[in-house]
């Protein structure tokens, strides 16, 4: 089963997708921690994704779609255990590439959980995570800048999948077991 994570920055993506996994065992694929360890190797793909990143603006869809067309060429088996998205698609493009992907491996998105967060809580859990982790791009004026993006471009995604009938919004104000349960229950009519 292929599962999108779908959230706002901070909205718990990466915690419930830890979950996910230790309960399902698929595969973890998120593009912000592959990105992010290309930007610590210095990698030419890092260099190019730092000055989007570091300006809270997201990377553009062509170098996303290389990446993960990249990494499944590397890895066919993550696709054939069941992949869990974590922070891709980001944009409509994104997600129509995504799906073209998947099908190369006879396959397809099943679900799409959307973890609905109240933007003060956002913001909150963010400069608590900038704080905890030393993540850089947890201050006050890159959150800003990347919840302005997230509404402008990746928003939409909602309705595209909605669309596809494979959105399921999941209130993420709640504990972290509360938003997990209601995850498994869409695992579960799946």
């Amino acid at each position: 089963m292929n599962i999108v994570i779908f959230g706002a920055p901070g909205s718990g993506k990466g915690t419930q997708s830890d979950r996910l996994i230790a309960e399902y065992g698929l595969h973890h694929i998120s593009t912000g921690e592959l990105l992010r360890k290309h930007i610590a190797e210095g990698t030419h793909l890092g260099k190019v994704a730092d000055s989007f990143i570091s300006q809270g603006q997201l990377i553009p869809d062509e170098l996303m779609i290389d990446v993960l067309h990249d990494l499944f060429r590397q890895h066919p088996e993550h696709i054939a255990k069941g992949v869990i998205f974590d922070g891709f698609p980001r944009t409509i493009a994104q997600a129509e590439a995504l799906s073209e992907m998947l099908k190369e491996y006879n396959t397809e998105v099943h679900a799409v959980v959307g973890l609905d967060v109240d933007e003060d809580e956002l913001i909150r859990r963010m400069l608590q995570r900038g704080k905890e982790s030393g993540r850089a791009d947890d201050n006050i004026d890159t959150i800003t800048k990347r919840l302005q993006v997230y509404h402008k471009q990746t928003a939409p995604l909602r309705d595209y999948y909605t669309n596809k009938g494979s959105f399921h919004p999941i209130d993420g104000n709640r504990t972290v077991d509360e938003i997990f349960d209601s995850i498994k229950l869409v695992f579960c009519n799946k």
